[in-house]
């Protein structure tokens, strides 16, 4: 006959296995929130491509120019005045709604626009 009784379990054994379930559950806590980290970039970033395709499709029609120059023009406004392609894109959507352009983007933007005219006259 089984006995309802467990036998004991050593105290070596138990602390070992408090060890594995301390070690388990601390690697868990730092799986959840590295993809609490990751889920929390990937809807910014979801966010960000909106308004970067917005501005790249207000480029193009406005510059009649591709897709691609147009992303271009992104990338080079954003270097040229050090703020991030997604701020750029943001300021020139705003712009297109009646605000002004952030005066450390402006030139960069004239910059871009001039060479795009002279490289369409080519």
């Amino acid at each position: 006959m089984i006995s309802s009784e467990s036998p004991a379990i050593p105290t070596q054994e138990r602390a070992a296995g408090a060890e594995v379930t301390e070690i388990v559950t601390g690697d868990v806590a730092a799986d959840i929130a590295d993809l609490r980290a990751e889920n929390e970039q990937l809807r910014e970033a979801m966010q960000s491509r909106a308004v970067i395709e917005q501005a790249r499709g207000m480029l193009m029609a406005n510059a009649s120019c591709s897709a691609q120059t147009a992303w271009d023009l992104l990338v080079e406004i954003s270097q040229h005045s050090n703020v991030k392609l997604r701020d750029v894109s943001t300021a020139l959507v705003a712009a297109a709604a009646g605000g002004p352009l952030p005066p450390e983007m402006e030139p960069a933007y004239r910059h871009a626009m001039a060479r795009l005219c002279h490289a369409h006259k080519r």
